[in-house]
């Protein structure tokens, strides 16, 4: 570029020169607020999953328990009847006053597959009040009798 003569030097027009880009850190105060607010929503998050399934094992621990302290086959049925009464009335506080196939369609209400159905059901009903009942049948009554009484007290 040439100067004429009688400019002055100073005046002349160079290229726009962008500012130096702000850094990255520290952030800005909007960027602290957002990072508290998910910090504290995964705290809360965090403290209600903690507190459901600290819930669920306690109430699978109370349905364990009375398994385990029932001495016979015929005393476990009778311990899972009266836990899911107990659970049922959690549902309806009419629950524990049904009997007979009104009980086991209630049992079985708000489920996809029917669990009560058939001789589980029949077990269920009468099995507290036999002489004697099937280690296996029994068995495989309290796996459904605890999916349903966990259920209904809401560890699920």
């Amino acid at each position: 570029m040439m100067l004429r003569a009688g400019t002055d030097p100073t005046l002349l027009l160079r290229d726009i020169h962008q500012p130096p880009s702000p850094p990255w850190w520290p952030p800005a105060p909007g960027w602290w607020l957002l990072a508290v607010a998910v910090l504290l929503l995964a705290a809360v998050v965090a403290w209600f999953a903690w507190r459901r399934s600290h819930r669920r094992r306690a109430l699978a621990g109370l349905f364990d328990q009375a398994m385990r302290e029932a001495p016979t086959p015929v005393a476990r049925v009778a311990a899972m009847s009266e836990l899911l009464r107990r659970a049922g009335r959690h549902r309806d506080p009419r629950a524990d006053t049904l009997h007979g196939d009104d009980w086991l369609r209630f049992l079985d209400a708000d489920h996809p597959q029917p669990l009560f159905a058939g001789e589980s059901g029949r077990l269920l009903l009468d099995g507290g009040f036999r002489a004697d009942a099937d280690e296996a049948a029994v068995a495989a009554l309290a796996l459904r009798a605890r999916q349903r009484f966990l259920e209904w007290m809401g560890a699920r």
